[in-house]
């Protein structure tokens, strides 16, 4: 053992396993690979190469013995019956069966579903009532006539680990730094960090994002043999592998016949294996895909939100300096045609698959790394429970190119790095803008396709930059296209004029230019009225909507924001500035007196916080005990004042009542309302 196993070992005894013996089996069997490490950890906990020998072959032993395969269910029920009680490896499901006021558990390739189970094993392991464990498991048959079960559980020791302890493993991180972390996640994916470089080796820690931030959009294209799919088949037991055929929306999203969530509501990541082969049956399923990858919910009769991670792999058939060299081709021309730029813009990384080495036994690793079974549960935690995007909001800088999906793409591809490599602790600031740079580049990669496919300048602001350390600003590039003029200032295929008898070139072609015809924004005006009592008409959106234009930030007054559909109405017009698209910050001045609900009202205002922030979005609450006023205050000079507030809706009769959801429609209270523009800095 070299001194990073020796500190392993130390620091988590118990949850490490020589990798170097997993490869040697692994090639020989067809069983999890966190099966394989329990045995492996089990059997040869030993530097000694007998003793290794006798392990490896005791564990071949257990296998041949004690592990069912699906089509052998029948003879291991068999066996059972003929011996009395056999031990075998299995996934052990428990279910509660309210008919019966009983639970049952179930073994998956012993094919029964039948079996009776002592009350402690369900208490002591929590996930066997939530999704079922691997273990070891003695099943006795019963020969109580009488009864209504072939079979019970004797003993069972669980596999997969049944309770995960954050902190401990927060606090192992800290005894590392973080380059002897950064080479321990190496080595628990099965590679040998001093083979690799230190962007090599950010490039497999991308690989493992989608596994620990929600909604993370994720791409990798690149050449065959890379190892692009296994992180999502072999390393987690929450993330699944579907192939293009299965890419329809009932199975991705929605079964409306069934009425059940599909793949998004079940598992941490869904991952698309050869993109190129997705068959796009139904036009829906990209536009509900558009809606998930860019907020994680849709619509389908029903509104669905869900936390899945959606990340794509690929290959590449055409070298990469052809690509980035030609007018013609871009990164993203293994998509299928469906996946149009809007899909594309989605995407938070795209990681250059052609830089990573093909799958060579000279990169395996003979050293100790976490057991998979353990780093997974460690990256389920984190990807359920854990937050890094305000922090990262707080510390990171962008520059002006970084445009409002460019700065989400960024900072969710930092978090996950965070995660990753700072579970417990914060990156020094050198370490922080090594990883701003990085996912910079992840999502210039990006933004350089789109510009080089879209036809006129909407992205051409393509020098995305950040602010480091030192408060110099940074722009960073891609290493394939850097220098490539095809790439950094692509030849527009068609030039849009306002001339009906202007004529352009696309590339040798002369075409009869498309006319444009250029609407006018209305001028915005001071405006005072007053809403009748009955009158109708009136939302949020008719009334302040047209004054959001250029606002950035916006101050909201008002004495009332405390029983639930006052602080409905106020969500709703948090609704409206981020359909805006251009606000950055929501502060709320109100005042709770000494209501007695007030802990509610901070949780329900909590809820908001949090949501906004997925949309970049920053939300504060002020208090203010002496508030009078109801107003709306825009950043760009316009001020709305509602007499009474937000609240200025008559109650509907029902739930059922038109109006309930379409305030356009709802009756209002007599109100006035004035809006007028007061100067602003610089103006």
């Amino acid at each position: 053992m070299d001194a990073l196993d020796q500190k392993l070992n130390h620091v988590f005894d118990g949850k490490v396993v020589r990798k170097d013996l997993l490869h040697r089996i692994k090639k020989g069997t067809n069983v999890p690979t966190f099966v394989l490490e329990f045995l492996l950890a089990k059997y040869c906990a030993s530097n000694e190469p007998a003793e290794i020998d006798a392990g490896m072959e005791a564990v071949l032993a257990t296998l041949q013995e004690n592990y069912v395969r699906p089509d052998e269910a029948n003879a291991a029920q068999s066996k059972v019956a003929t011996k009395g009680k056999h031990r075998f490896i299995d996934k052990v499901h428990v279910r509660y069966v309210e008919k019966e006021k009983r639970h049952w558990a179930a073994l998956e390739n012993f094919n029964s579903n039948r079996i009776a189970i002592g009350q402690k094993y369900y208490k002591d392991n929590d996930r066997l009532l939530e999704g079922g464990i691997w273990a070891e498991v003695t099943v006795v048959h019963n020969d109580v006539e009488d009864d209504d079960y072939a079979f019970y559980i004797e003993e069972l020791r669980p596999i997969q680990i049944s309770r995960f302890d954050f902190a401990q493993y927060g606090q192992g991180r800290n005894e590392f730094t973080r380059d002897e972390w950064l080479d321990l996640i190496m080595r628990s994916v099965g590679l040998e960090p001093s083979k690799l470089t230190t962007r090599l080796k950010l490039h497999f820690v991308a690989r493992l994002a989608p596994l620990v931030e929600s909604n993370f959009n994720f791409i990798e294209l690149g050449p065959r043999s890379t190892g692009k799919s296994y992180f999502f088949s072999e390393f987690s037991p929450y993330s699944t592998l579907v192939s293009g055929g299965q890419a329809t929306k009932a199975t991705l999203f929605y079964n409306n016949a069934r009425g059940k969530v599909g793949l998004v509501g079940f598992w941490d990541t869904v991952a698309f294996d050869e993109v190129a082969g997705i068959k796009v049956r139904d036009q829906d399923t990209i536009q509900i895909m558009k809606d998930y990858m860019a907020n994680g919910r849709f619509s389908r009769g029903t509104e669905v939100i869900a936390n899945a991670s959606l990340a794509f792999v690929g290959n590449i058939d055409l070298s990469v300096q052809q690509i980035v060299h030609s007018p013609v081709h871009d990164l993203f021309q293994p998509m299928p045609p469906e996946f149009d730029l809007a899909v594309i813009d989605r995407f938070a990384c795209y990681l250059p698959g052609w830089e990573m080495p093909k799958n060579s036994s000279e990169f395996l690793t003979n050293n100790f790394g976490f057991i998979t079974d353990y780093l997974a549960e460690a990256f389920h935690y984190m990807f359920a429970h854990t937050n890094r995007y305000e922090e990262v909001n707080k510390r990171i800088r962008l520059g002006k190119a970084v445009e409002g999906r460019d700065e989400k793409g960024i900072k969710k591809t930092v978090c996950a790095l965070l995660k990753i490599l700072h579970p417990a602790n914060s990156p020094s600031d050198e370490e922080f803008d090594e990883y701003v740079a990085y996912a910079v580049e992840c999502r210039r990669r990006v933004k350089e396709q789109l510009n080089k496919r879209k036809p006129d300048e909407e992205y051409a602001k393509i020098h995305l930059s950040y602010f480091n350390k030192a408060g110099a600003e940074v722009v960073v590039y891609c290493p394939e296209s850097k220098d490539a003029p095809a790439t950094q200032s692509p030849v527009r295929k068609y030039q849009r004029t306002t001339s009906k008898n202007a004529e352009i070139k696309s590339e040798n072609e002369i075409k009869p230019a498309e006319t444009v015809t250029e609407t006018a924004e209305p001028e915005l005006k001071e405006q005072h009225f007053t809403i009748t009592y009955d009158a109708t008409g009136y939302s949020y959106e008719s009334i302040i909507g047209p004054y959001l234009r250029g606002a950035s930030e916006v101050i909201v007054e008002d004495t009332y924001i405390r029983l639930t559909h006052q602080i409905q109405n106020f969500t709703r017009l948090c609704e409206l500035f981020v359909k805006a698209g251009t606000f950055k910050r929501i502060t709320l001045v109100t005042k709770f007196d000494a209501d007695p609900d007030t802990v509610s009202i901070q949780e329900k205002l909590d809820e908001i916080q949090q949501s906004l922030l997925e949309f970049d979005v920053t939300f504060a609450v002020q208090v203010n005990p002496n508030l009078h006023d109801r107003e709306i205050r825009l950043n760009n000079g316009w001020v709305i004042k509602i007499g009474r507030g937000l609240d200025f809706y008559q109650k509907p009769n029902g739930y059922f009542d038109i109006g309930m959801f379409d305030l356009s429609l709802r009756k209002c209270m007599e109100t006035k309302v004035d809006i007028f523009q007061v100067p602003t800095n610089g103006n």
